[in-house]
């Protein structure tokens, strides 16, 4: 089974070689890998043309951000398998043998895995649970999946169509809703299969106000005005949820974190559903 790897970038060369080695190392026989570079000013175009020899196709030229550059690298790819490696992430070795096993060809099929989440600058390391998470939350609700470790098949693709290109921070998030309520079938993964790195550049720690504006737009797209106003309100209790977040994990007593959030703001939360509480706060 072939699988498309599309890689895109913009001036991540600190990472981007381990990003390349991570998906070339993988030893599979049948990978296409494109990069899609979108115009870098440091080093990575030298990065990228060292192994260009075992890349498909790469460009380095101006695009429309994150989401144009995959949709370009989609639209050459020709694999039975497509995903997306961000430049500054990394896939477990074994990882494409793996989903290989586990992709059915021919019909519309999302695999998900586990992930590793690195905190760069500390060593620091998490998993995730995507089997429990995604057997208790509302996809359009909380956004569980963790992007590094999806893996989607060509009819999955040409079912759900491009990302939206419009949106910088939650074009994932509203294409993996999309696929889901487009009767992709989704399978959760206990193995963990990517690592997700999380630095000072990060994209999603560093455009926090301009993220929360596309996630109210994703909310008010897929669950309506309601929840959407919920997320807005939440986001200015933004500093004690993540706190009871905090305590009630290291606690050990994670079921406590919604009563304790509806008597913190009791405006906020008033008439909605724990779950929906519980989803919507890990938003945040």
């Amino acid at each position: 089974m072939k699988i498309s790897v599309v890689t895109p970038s913009y001036n991540q060369g600190r990472y981007l070689e381990e990003t390349l080695m991570s998906v070339l190392g993988q030893g599979y026989p049948d990978l296409e890998y494109i990069v899609m570079d979108g115009g870098s000013t440091d080093h990575s175009v030298e990065i990228i043309e060292r192994h260009e020899k075992e890349l498909a196709y790469w460009a380095s030229e101006s695009d429309g951000g994150q989401a144009n550059a995959i949709n370009r690298g989609f639209e050459k790819a020709t694999g039975d398998v497509l995903c997306w490696l961000n430049s500054d992430d990394l896939y477990l070795p074994g990882t494409l043998r793996y989903v290989a096993e586990h992709l059915e060809k021919g019909t519309p099929d999302f695999l998900f895995g586990n992930c590793v989440h690195l905190v760069d600058a500390t060593g620091a390391v998490r998993g995730t649970d995507v089997q429990a998470t995604h057997a208790r939350s509302d996809l359009r609700l909380h956004d569980y999946l963790v992007q590094p470790a999806t893996f989607l098949t060509r009819e999955a693709w040409e079912r759900v169509g491009p990302l939206d290109e419009s949106l910088h921070y939650a074009f994932d998030w509203d294409w993996f809703i999309k696929m889901q309520a487009a009767g992709v079938r989704f399978t959760p993964h206990a193995r963990p299969l990517a690592v997700y790195r999380i630095h000072p550049q990060h994209k999603t720690a560093s455009g926090a106000d301009v993220r929360r504006r596309e996630l109210v737009i994703v909310f008010e797209r897929h669950a309506g005005n309601r929840y959407a106003r919920l997320f807005a309100r939440a986001c200015e209790h933004a500093h004690r949820i993540r706190t009871v977040q905090k305590w009630t994990r290291r606690l050990r007593v994670p079921a406590l974190d919604v009563p304790v959030l509806k008597l913190l703001a009791p405006r906020t939360f008033l008439g909605y559903e724990p779950g929906a509480i519980r989803d919507v706060a890990n938003m945040i």
